[in-house]
């Protein structure tokens, strides 16, 4: 075998390796990036719950505080508002602290409405809210595990090559500000 067969296998061999290294490369970013959409999937799957909890909620409170019209106002705005946003998840998680902060405005009033605090119906309807904010908060947390995985190798070498190649982009967290309420699971005492 001569030299210049020698060579031109090591090229071949190379050529094979860094084709399989890219086509690995790529097959981890669509893997990742799946994960991240059907991660996204669930917590939307979870506010939309929250969003169809929210009117019986507003009925049962109007029943007795009817006099309290801003309150229930803010919170129908709120939530048609969370809902109509298909924005970033930056976008959506503002929508969501305005969202949270109405209701607990909302959870508020029973507080000065006793016999509200004693109805079946809106104890069930608190207790399923607060159910659905904690898969709220696990879905964030899943969500965010997989963006930061995604992110990571985006960012990494020589990993960041293949997707600045197919231009794979990074994903936003999905993040509420550290001073909102909604940082908590809604809260109910009666």
């Amino acid at each position: 075998m001569s030299i210049l067969m020698t060579i031109l296998l090591v090229n071949l061999v190379g050529v094979v390796l860094l084709a399989l290294y890219v086509a690995s490369a790529y097959n981890s970013f669509i893997r990742l990036r799946t994960h991240a959409s059907e991660a996204w999937s669930d917590i939307d799957v979870q506010m939309k719950r929250r969003y169809n909890l929210i009117p019986n909620l507003v009925e049962t409170v109007k029943g007795y505080a009817s006099h309290e019209k801003d309150t229930l106002e803010r919170v129908i705005a709120a939530r048609n508002s969370a809902m109509g946003n298909q924005g970033s998840p930056g976008e959506q998680a503002a929508s969501e602290n305005m969202l949270s902060g109405a209701l607990k405005s909302l959870f508020s009033l029973s507080e000065a409405y006793p016999d509200l605090k004693a109805n079946t119906n809106f104890m069930r309807l608190a207790e399923e809210l607060s159910e659905v904010e904690d898969h709220i908060q696990k879905a964030r947390r899943y969500y965010n595990g997989n963006v930061r995985e995604l992110n990571t190798k985006i960012e990494s070498f020589p990993s960041n090559l293949v997707a600045r190649a197919f231009d794979i982009k990074q994903r936003d967290f999905f993040e509420l500000d550290e001073a909102s309420p909604a940082r908590e699971a809604v809260k109910v005492s009666f």
